[in-house]
C-alpha cells in the first residue's frame, strides 16, 4: 500500500504545481481545474494516497492505533471535502468542477479514466 500511495501523492502534488500553478492549500489553490492523470479516475487521489500510505503503515507495523489514526485522517477528509472543498470548487468552476463531478467519483477509483468532452 505504501508503494502504491506515495507515487500517487507525488504525480498529484506535481499535477497541482505544474499544470495548476497552485498547490493543494486552499491559501493558493491552482488557477485551472485540475482533472489530468489519476484525476481522471477520483476525484481526491492525494487524499485516497494519504489515507493509502496510513493504513500501509499501520499494516507493516502491525499498528491498531495507526489504523484508527488513518481512519480519523478519512473522516477528517471526508468532512472536509463535503464542507469546505466542493462547495468552493462549484463557485470558482461552476459547470466545470459539475461535469467532473458527474463522471468521476469522488473516493473509490473507476477501472476507466474519464475522458473529457472538448467542443
Amino acid at each position: 500500500m505504501i508503494a502504491a500511495g506515495l507515487p500517487v501523492l507525488l504525480d498529484s502534488f506535481a499535477r497541482f504545481a505544474l499544470q495548476g500553478l497552485g498547490t493543494p492549500a486552499p491559501i493558493f489553490p491552482t488557477r485551472p481545474l485540475v482533472v489530468s492523470g489519476l484525476f481522471r479516475y477520483v476525484r481526491n487521489p492525494m487524499y485516497v494516497a494519504v489515507v493509502t500510505l496510513i493504513f500501509g503503515q499501520g499494516l507493516f507495523f502491525g499498528s491498531i492505533r495507526v489504523l484508527e489514526y488513518g481512519i480519523a485522517v478519512w473522516v477528517g477528509f471526508y468532512l472536509f471535502v463535503l464542507i469546505y472543498e466542493e462547495p468552493t470548487l462549484r463557485k470558482s468552476f461552476g459547470l466545470e468542477y459539475e461535469e467532473f463531478c458527474a463522471k468521476v467519483p469522488t473516493w473509490i477509483p473507476h477501472l476507466r479514466p474519464w475522458q473529457r468532452n472538448r467542443e
